[in-house]
């Protein structure tokens, strides 16, 4: 079955700091006509990081688009000082909002944040070793973040009473609490 739609015509309605909103025309593989809205979004990465194999670092920052703190796992976009290296997006990200750099830096997975309206790829990684950096780089501009260190049972109980509701924070902690 050919699932495949077919774009007809596109309109950026938006193209800010963060996203660009484009409007698609698309034809269905029936031959009908439709709409599509797409948040195109830079890529992204997210990281696992763990000071001991029982313990990781979140991070407590403001969210304004779901006017909340969230407790999340470092992570960032890729931008141009990463000319598209996700692993010098990792140690930049950890060293702008932990103060670490890793040891070892591991590959977990990679998925689209949110497939139904957003283009948005993130790659999640584990980093273990970790060590003061020696330089800080500053963090990006109205980035406050109180920073916590919790062990996987406290980890597990905060997703369970909704404490910790970020997909990428939770898709990490799962793959921790998986592993022997």
């Amino acid at each position: 079955m050919d699932l495949e739609e077919r774009v007809e015509s596109s309109e950026t309605l938006y193209d800010g700091a963060i996203v660009r909103l484009e409007k698609q025309q698309v034809r269905l593989p029936n031959g009908e006509p439709a709409m599509r809205e797409i948040v195109r979004h830079a890529d992204a990465i997210g990281v696992l990081a763990l000071t001991d194999p029982d313990h990781m670092i979140l991070e407590k920052q403001w969210r304004a688009p779901i006017a909340a703190a969230t407790l999340e796992i470092p992570a960032g976009k890729l931008d141009s000082r990463d000319a598209n290296n996700v692993e010098h997006a990792v140690m930049r990200e950890l060293n702008e909002e932990i103060r670490y750099q890793p040891g070892k830096l591991e590959r977990i997975t990679g998925f689209y944040s949110s497939v139904g309206f957003s283009d948005e790829y993130m790659t999640l990684f584990l980093a273990t070793d970790l060590k003061p950096v020696t330089t800080e780089l500053p963090r990006d501009q109205g980035e406050n973040l109180e920073l916590l260190t919790i062990t996987k049972t406290q980890a597990q109980e905060m997703i369970a009473r909704g404490e910790i509701n970020d997909a990428k924070t939770i898709t990490a902690i799962y793959y921790w609490l998986l592993q022997k």
